[in-house]
């Protein structure tokens, strides 16, 4: 049994991370033979990637996929940690489990992983109010997952493998992509910004950036395969690179990757601070780059973004937002926003609505701040009120969402290339996303699905666009 540890996760070692390979014993091929799984998955992309490679684990032994987990022999939970909310809808989850483990299917494999195991008072929490979950295992050891569901099923106890200590980079662990003709490819894990309201620093590890002959390779692969798009993910991709003995920056990767000949390619996220007129300047001279960056600014405040660690002022942030809306041609930006951060005044507050009063965003994620265990912030004093929170939240939804209506009125009239995705659930309509990251639904055969066409944004809404095929 290894258990989550602050201390250990917080360490950055300055040993070279090493690289191994993904092998399955033939032993295991067969465990699941028979059998039946559910997966859930909650949080980023990073979380949906790492989704991929657990189903394709649970597939190489056997197990086949279902969508509902009432009519599985496993369960799994892939969870996130970033925010409250994802907590309580994990442990909803569970009670759910629960329920159906002691009235339908006493024989339920439980197993938990991701961001939520890497914590300390989640682990505790399983391992005294939550026995009957069989099995938990964190971010770093995800290749693990076979042989410690194995175990799980060959003992009769609870199994929990945490490692706290950065992982290793384990090349050649399987995948089961989730689309046919878009990808996320990892090109680094961790961070080491430990911005004071983040737990992502010990859940994830440090910074480690995947060897780009890797990254390269697999892109070349994914567009052998057919595909049309990858979006290469990190916790901060800007910072690709610097953890290397040679200089390779992100900038660099971009342009390698631009040169496989993939037709789209985005990524996310990015940290303002480390975001370079390199790779602006490559933004702008890739054809294959799409014009959309997501640049999460979270206050307009400047003594809001020192408490908050984040090392830009909103000078700083707004001079850089101002360099990549001139230099990127039609670019569309987007961002992430926390109110009522530990000490946050009206002051503060009206600070953040001038900064969206300037930015005017395609789109923003706004969220309500709620402490993390372990973090810096969540020991600061003048915690604000959570009726004032949700005031802000409002107050600031209301701003936003008047520009991503205007923004999007802007486009009517306009063609863009789309990849079509699929058909909308809502509506027997196609959809697909815009080269700058716009949902669009139209009418059309759905033979198009997984093609880039060009189509006419025809209606503008706050959320989406409806737009016709141009022949």
């Amino acid at each position: 049994m290894e258990l989550p540890d602050y201390v250990k996760a917080r360490a950055r070692s300055k040993d070279k991370v090493l690289r191994e390979d993904y092998v399955l014993d033939d032993n295991l091929k067969s465990i699941g033979v028979g059998k039946k799984y559910f997966l859930k998955t909650y949080g980023c992309q990073m979380n949906e990637h790492d989704s991929e490679n657990l189903k394709a684990m649970l597939e190489e032994l056997g197990f086949v996929e279902v969508d509902d987990y009432n009519n599985a022999d496993l369960v799994l939970l892939n969870t996130c940690s970033i925010r409250e909310n994802a907590h309580n809808k994990a442990f909803g989850m569970l009670g759910r489990l629960k329920h159906v483990k002691e009235s339908t299917n006493p024989d339920l494999i439980v197993g938990l992983c991701g961001c939520m195991a890497q914590e300390e008072g989640v682990v505790n929490e399983l391992m005294h109010k939550y026995k009957w979950v069989n099995f938990v295992f964190g971010t770093h050891n995800i290749h693990r997952l076979p042989y410690i569901l194995n175990d799980a099923l060959q003992a009769n106890k609870q199994q929990i493998e945490v490692l706290s200590r950065e992982g290793n980079i384990i090349e050649g662990i399987p995948v089961k992509r989730a689309s046919n003709h878009k990808a996320y490819v990892n090109i680094i894990y961790g961070c080491d910004k430990f911005c004071t309201y983040c737990i992502v620093p010990y859940t994830r590890g440090k910074q480690r950036s995947r060897d780009p002959k890797d990254i390269v390779k697999e892109v070349e692969e994914l567009v052998k395969d057919g595909y049309k798009e990858v979006t290469l993910l990190g916790q901060n991709v800007n910072a690709y690179g610097k953890d290397f003995d040679y200089t390779y920056t992100m900038e660099n990767l971009l342009e390698d990757v631009s040169k496989t000949g993939i037709p789209r390619i985005f990524f996310m996220t990015s940290h303002p601070w480390d975001f370079t007129d390199g790779m602006i300047d490559v933004i702008s001279k890739c054809d294959n780059v799409m014009p959309y960056v997501h640049l999460p600014v979270q206050s307009g405040s400047s003594r809001i973004l020192k408490l908050m660690g984040r090392r830009y002022t909103k000078e700083s942030y707004l001079e850089l937002f101002d360099k990549i809306r001139g230099r990127v041609p039609r670019v569309s930006i987007s961002t992430d926003i926390i109110v009522g951060f530990p000490g946050e005044e009206e002051e503060d507050f009206l600070d953040t609505l001038d900064l969206v009063e300037h930015c005017k965003y395609d789109n923003a994620f706004t969220f309500i701040y709620s402490p993390r265990e372990n973090t810096a912030a969540a020991k600061l004093a003048n915690q604000v009120d959570e009726s004032v929170k949700e005031e802000r939240l409002q107050r600031l939804n209301s701003v936003v969402n008047k520009y991503f209506l205007e923004n999007n009125q802007k486009l009517v009239g306009e063609v863009f290339p789309v990849l079509v995705e699929g058909v909308s659930s809502k509506k027997n309509e196609l959809f697909g996303y815009t080269d700058t990251f716009k949902l669009i639904n139209f009418e059309g055969d759905s033979s198009l699905i997984g093609e880039i066409i060009n189509v006419k944004v025809v209606e503008a809404k706050t959320w989406s666009l409806d737009g016709e095929i141009v022949k």
